[in-house]
């Protein structure tokens, strides 16, 4: 079999070869033309379709450890799968190796301590399924079917970000196997410097197996607002937004997001294909103070839609799922947002007109709260002080409308620049950057991703993320 190399080229390896690492695992090794090859090369962005030459669905940490000193060895091209759920498309390779977590998803919650044992392959419907039944939480992303691993290492932006941080900000443990295909603990207290480089770091230092999370008390039942206004209100609806966010308390995480509202019967027909800019939070303390302090976005203008009421926080982590389907082609960019004012506003406003699908999605992050109150430096994920993220989430469904619907993200992206600083890691294209990325993406702290990469990976076994290349080899 010829197989891709981590330096670009091809190797060849025997079947015998291959045959004695398929013995050595306790999961599976899955070969093209087996029967499971074609769903086992998916992810959940369809526009990515990568051939990979092996896939090694694992059974343990020890079949992790296992691939990474086969791809050592052999110099073999490595991408890692957690939970699939991946926009850019780097779990997946062509011609390499990847290690498929997704045979362990197990979540296990020690009520008393408040942790959750997560390992690399779960979602975050998993997680949160089983710490709210303990009336536990700990902050996810938008999107139940996220991957943990994926979202955690980039960061993890979420409906909880302001009260109680990033998903990376949670983190206190993680079991990470490294380019020398060891097991070690990264914490405060072991192996400290990994540890930093974990929390946004992108996955460029090593396979998480496992994540040990902090849980906070939450629900199970929260006061969720989501009302629509007309686009036409746009401009209104975001100064407005920029007015509120202003001294909204850390309890609200606020979203504005222009999308068109679908023929769908669970909406009125008389709003079917009309754009509208979605107002969407939760509020993570009582539920009488939630109405209160919330009302204000129900109250803004005449609603298009308001379906704002009291749901479990289960329920509300689920609720865009449908928005988002497995299978269907997706492109997200992202930029921090210096500033919301009336210039940016405008130049937001006149690309979110130019959308060729009416499935993508504009949405402004607020953000601040709990994230700024850890130093830039303290951790990989650099940019705290931003006070919102932009993310332009082309989303359509026929392959023809590829080079469109990528060509306005990215144009988008390219005009916001003058309002910008930085991009967040999972919403960064199909990485096509590279080094021009990583810097934007690690700001201050670039120089010492590289130290800890010289330190973990010099060979540079995991580069397909928004790669930090090591200086030595």
């Amino acid at each position: 079999m010829d197989m891709a190399t981590v330096k670009g080229d091809t190797t060849s390896l025997g079947e015998l070869e291959i045959d004695d690492f398929g013995e050595r695992l306790r999961g599976e090794l899955i070969h093209p033309g087996d029967p499971n090859y074609e769903q086992a090369r998916r992810v959940w962005n369809g526009l990515i379709d990568r051939r990979p030459a092996l896939i090694a669905r694992c059974a343990n940490v020890e079949d992790v450890v296992e691939c990474v000193r086969f791809a050592r060895s052999h110099q073999i091209l490595l991408s890692v799968r957690g939970g699939g759920h991946n926009v850019s498309g780097n779990a997946v390779n062509d011609g390499g190796l990847v290690i498929d977590l997704s045979r362990m998803r197990n979540v296990e919650v020690s009520e008393s301590d408040r942790l959750a044992r997560v390992q690399g392959g779960a979602s975050w419907h998993g997680v949160d399924s089983e710490t709210q039944a303990v009336g536990l939480a700990t902050p996810g992303g938008l999107i139940s079917a996220t991957g943990v691993a994926g979202l955690t290492l980039g960061g993890g932006l979420g409906w909880l970000r302001r009260k109680w941080g990033l998903s990376c900000d949670n983190l206190r443990s993680a079991e990470v196997v490294t380019a020398e295909g060891e097991v070690i603990t990264a914490s405060a207290t072991e192996n400290a410097d990994l540890f930093w480089g974990l929390r946004g770091g992108g996955g460029n230092l090593g396979v998480v197996t496992s994540f040990e999370f902090e849980l906070h008390e939450l629900g199970p039942m929260l006061m969720c607002a989501m009302v629509n206004y007309s686009a036409g209100r746009g401009r209104d609806a975001l100064e407005f937004f920029r007015e509120y966010a202003a001294s909204a308390p850390d309890e609200v995480s606020l979203i504005a997001s222009f999308w068109t509202i679908p023929s769908d019967p669970a909406f009125p027909e008389d709003t079917h294909g009309q754009q509208a800019i979605l107002f969407a939070t939760c509020y993570t303390g009582s539920v009488d103070d939630g109405e209160e302090v919330l009302q204000p976005l129900r109250e803004f203008d005449k609603p298009l839609i308001d379906i704002s009421s009291v749901l479990s926080y289960t329920r509300f982590q689920g609720i865009f799922d449908s928005d988002y389907p497995p299978g269907e082609l997706y492109y997200w960019k992202s930029s921090y947002l210096n500033v919301l004012e009336d210039e940016t506003i405008g130049a937001i406003l006149d690309h979110c007109a130019q959308a060729p699908s009416p499935q993508s999605n504009v949405v402004v992050w607020h953000l601040g709260g709990a994230i700024s109150r850890i130093a830039p430096e303290d951790t990989a994920y650099a940019r705290r002080n931003a006070p919102y993220l932009l993310s332009i989430e082309g989303h359509w469904t026929d392959p023809r409308a590829n080079e469109d619907n990528i060509r306005w993200a990215r144009q988008f992206w390219t005009d916001m620049q003058p309002y910008a600083g930085g991009i967040y890691v999972n919403f960064a294209g199909l990485m096509e950057e590279q080094q021009l990325l990583a810097r934007d993406i690690f700001g201050p702290n670039y120089d010492r991703m590289v130290e800890l990469k010289n330190k973990y990976d010099p060979m540079n076994l995991f580069h397909m993320n928004a790669n930090v290349e090591p200086t030595v080899t």
